[in-house]
């Protein structure tokens, strides 16, 4: 994705009159839609407006999004910037979960996915590149556990079909997993093509997903 062919990212800052970082944060923000990496700002003192920090799950200031990304804390204007840039990157959003999961920060993982549920398919993304880290690989896996059964995992048997046939045997079991926590029967015939995979580590996770799934239909 170009830079140069995509609208700049608008940003939401919270903040308040005794935060000792909001007015660096302040200042960084405003000087990037000075410079055009983005486009709008909005600032709110979560003090006059405590809806608005409620509506965001916000307890700690300076809190501020950049695009989809939602950030906290001090940052230089050079960080600020790069969250800029990746905001309009294509694969910024998976930089972003990337270093939340690095971070151990799940839950924040979790509320933003539950948010933005298109999000979901960033995840698969980095489940499916056979680089991605052990670290950040069992922060995706959480999550899929964490939506098992929902529409929006269902939602995604495409994808996890996909990831079912990938080249990478650590991909493909991953996929087995989630597979089964879909709990559709539509995500047996994939199961049953990987009980013939060439990997026997991939066989045995497939089988022992076949069982828990049939077993979930069943119930």
């Amino acid at each position: 994705m170009s830079n140069a062919n995509t609208v700049p990212p608008d940003a939401l800052l919270l903040l308040t009159s005794q935060c000792p970082h909001c007015p660096t944060i302040l200042q960084g923000l405003g000087d990037l839609v000075k410079t055009g990496l983005i486009g709008r700002l909005e600032v709110v003192n979560i003090v006059a407006r405590p809806d608005i920090a409620e509506q965001h799950g916000v307890r700690t200031v300076p809190w501020f999004t950049i695009g989809e990304f939602e950030l906290e804390g001090l940052h230089s204007l050079a960080e600020l910037q790069q969250w800029a840039e990746r905001a309009v990157s294509a694969d910024g959003l998976a930089l972003y979960y990337a270093g939340l999961f690095r971070q151990g920060q799940l839950p924040k993982v979790l509320s933003s996915i539950h948010r933005h549920n298109n999000h979901i398919s960033t995840l698969l993304d980095l489940a499916g590149d056979p680089d991605t880290e052990l670290t950040v690989r069992i922060g995706v896996s959480a999550v899929i556990e964490d939506i098992a059964g929902s529409e929006l995992l269902q939602n995604q048997l495409t994808a996890l079909a996909q990831l079912a046939r990938h080249s990478d045997p650590r991909v493909r079991s991953d996929a087995a997993h989630f597979l089964a926590l879909s709990e559709h029967e539509a995500a047996l015939a994939e199961l049953e093509a990987l009980l013939q995979d060439t990997e026997p580590a991939v066989r045995e996770v497939a089988r022992d997903c076949l069982e828990e799934l049939q077993e979930q239909l069943e119930n």
